[in-house]
């Protein structure tokens, strides 16, 4: 029985457009193995497809959701041969370029958006033998962004006459929440920070929630799907806050469930924040703010 691994020298695996992988190759095989040939591959791809409720409004476009290729590059290894008994390594370097006319984009894991970057290797086996392949992902990112980013604080104040979507207005309970985001253009590397601050509120406050949603959008000319899922929320206060202080609010951008913002003809991956209070009797304030993130 032989076994087949890649290993790439770079421990975190992340890379950018231009540089060269590096790894080897490791066979390992209880005794001597012919083989027909061993190739490794690189491919680059962004894979979209359409959520449930979706899929009966674009019924024409769901079939013209093809994955789109952005590196497809391959090297033969080893000619048809044998290897002998024991661990055999055989290193590779493979540069990381795009397909004429294609744009690199980060690594991202969406739930209708992925673009993934994968190293596979195949060794074809004689005819009663089963082929050996074996796979694994790299991590591309962005060099510094060459867009010019404005860094500004952005107040906000909620209160029941900035609420939108209220059948019932007078039933709304008398509050007022202020406070700051530091910028809603954000480096990736960093964090989402600024304060919240609960000025009044007649009903007790249960809990001051920090969500980050992506806004993921599909489409061609038949038209669009965009839709909005949580990535996380983190409860940044809870219990009846004490009024007029302020509450500290940071969110980390998790790696590969968030990447730089992206906008195509054929596909956008945005991201908002939402600040969210929830009072004792569960009514749900929610105050939501684009994002932008960048690498820079």
């Amino acid at each position: 029985m032989a076994t087949l691994e890649i290993r790439i020298k770079r421990a975190n695996k992340t890379f950018k457009e231009g540089e060269i992988i590096a790894g080897v190759l490791v066979i390992n095989s209880k005794s001597e193995i012919a083989h027909n040939g061993i190739n490794l591959s690189m491919e680059g791809t962004v894979t979209l497809q359409l959520s449930a409720r979706s899929v009966g409004l674009f019924e024409a476009f769901y079939n013209s959701l093809k994955p789109i290729t952005l590196v497809d590059n391959s090297m033969v290894m080893a000619k048809p041969g044998k290897l002998p008994a024991g661990k055999t390594e055989i290193p590779f370097e493979i540069p990381l370029k795009a397909k004429p006319n294609r744009t690199l984009y980060e690594t991202y894991h969406g739930v209708f958006v992925n673009i993934q970057y994968l190293l596979k290797c195949e060794m074809k086996r004689t005819l009663l033998a089963k082929d050996l392949t074996k796979q694994t992902e790299f991590i591309l990112e962005y060099r510094d962004q060459k867009e010019k980013v404005t860094v500004s604080p952005v107040d906000f104040s909620v209160s029941p006459d900035s609420l939108t979507n209220v059948k019932e207005r007078a039933n709304v309970p008398k509050f007022l929440v202020k406070g700051t985001l530091d910028s809603v253009s954000c480096k990736i590397m960093d964090a989402l920070t600024g304060n919240v601050r609960v000025e009044n509120s007649d009903i007790p406050i249960k809990s001051i929630e920090l969500q980050l949603v992506r806004v993921e959008t599909c489409g061609c000319a038949e038209g669009y799907a965009k839709d909005a899922t949580e990535i996380q929320n983190i409860q940044i206060a809870d219990g009846d806050v004490a009024r007029g202080v302020s509450i500290p609010v940071f969110m980390s951008f998790p790696r590969l469930f968030t990447c730089p913002t992206i906008a195509t003809n054929t596909f956008k991956v945005e991201f908002e924040a939402n600040v969210v209070i929830v009072l004792q009797d569960d009514h749900l304030i929610t105050e939501n703010f684009p994002i932008k993130l960048l690498r820079f």
